[in-house]
């Protein structure tokens, strides 16, 4: 009965990066009480952060990132939510959920709470059909099926690696945006998933997020943002990028639209502005980069992948900016500390 009610109870962590007490957890406690939560502590590591009662958890802050990383810990960010990814490298479980502490539970048209986590769960374990679209969106969701015409030599699908959920409320717009519109809200619940189709990049939002850390793990690192580096919130859309590529060179499958989330509050948009200043000019270059890179037949690993984009990344990007050439440094350090601390026998064994 537990197993069902709570699917993949032991296989799955939810990471949190967070700067304040997590009240907000009381609100997810029937959904999120069972799991173990990972928090990543950021900004000032002497403060403390208090959490609900009744939660098992782990929590990190920089001093503990210090002490595990050592010198590596210059790849995870400081005073940005880039910081969670340091939850993805020390869990050793299959599966990851991550959450960002603005983010309440949402309601669907029928007025019944969403059991955000589940549905997450629901999208990785159910394959995904990138090399061909389906009309009805997810065949493999309740309800739906492959088209007529629908290639029966694809209809098996691909593992799907990541579930990309989304929000109600507060958008996730970019500061320009944020600025013209600033009463906007997100009313539209869209009952839909889809597969990413083969070659197509997205912006992935890492407040609302679930994959598969065995087969996608050491691609999620959300680069260098933050305290002492020119840009700020690009971390979980560079992420995106990279694992978009990856996947798709891999034979992977990405799925977005359902879940909801409930956002609660909108982030200043002058703060905002000041930290994607850049990058709002840099993404026309960095783009088009993506789409045009290609990896070799003998990267037949998550690591390889990677680390032959950030050789990519440093020859191409570099000449943008020299942000681009201390980005690609931190590409390989930040696997070279993955592997550390996930030693591939381990991980051979793990379910």
């Amino acid at each position: 009965m537990a197993a069902s009610t709570f699917p993949l109870k032991d296989d799955l962590d939810i990471v949190i990066p967070t700067i304040r007490n997590l009240d907000f957890l009381e609100m997810w406690r029937p959904f999120f009480q069972p799991y173990h939560l990972i928090i990543v502590q950021d900004g000032d590591p002497s403060r403390n952060i208090k959490v609900p009662d009744g939660f098992h958890y782990e929590l990190y802050n920089r001093n503990d990132i210090n002490k595990i990383l050592g010198p590596k810990a210059s790849c995870i960010s400081f005073k940005d939510s880039a910081c969670r990814c340091f939850g993805y490298m020390v869990s050793k479980k299959k599966y990851i959920f991550t959450i960002d502490d603005d983010c309440f539970v949402a309601k669907d048209p029928t007025g019944k709470d969403i059991d955000a986590l589940r549905q997450h769960i629901n999208n990785l374990l159910n394959p995904s059909t990138p090399y061909f679209f389906n009309t009805l969106y997810d065949p493999f969701s309740d309800g739906a099926d492959f088209v007529r015409g629908y290639p029966f030599s694809l209809r098996e699908g691909v593992p799907t690696a990541v579930s990309h959920g989304l929000w109600l409320n507060i958008p996730d717009y970019d500061a320009p945006t944020q600025l013209v519109k600033p009463r906007e809200r997100n009313t539209r619940y869209v009952d839909a998933v889809m597969t990413l189709p083969k070659g197509i990049l997205f912006p992935m939002c890492g407040m609302n997020l679930a994959f598969d850390r065995s087969l996608i793990g050491p691609a999620m690192y959300f680069g260098l943002m933050g305290d002492g580096q020119p840009i700020g919130r690009y971390d979980d859309m560079w992420a995106g990028w990279c694992v978009k590529v990856i996947c798709d060179h891999l034979g992977l499958g990405i799925k977005t639209g359902l879940p909801y989330i409930w956002h609660s509050k909108a982030s200043n948009p002058f703060v905002n502005l000041k930290k994607e200043y850049k990058g709002i000019f840099w993404q026309e270059e960095i783009i088009p980069f993506f789409q045009d890179a290609i990896l070799p037949k003998e990267c037949i690993t998550v690591q390889a992948c990677y680390k032959e984009l950030s050789k990519q990344v440093k020859d191409k990007l570099g000449k943008i900016d020299p942000y681009f050439v201390k980005l690609a440094d931190a590409m390989v350090t930040w696997i070279d500390a993955w592997d550390e601390l996930n030693p591939p026998a381990k991980v051979a064994g793990s379910k």
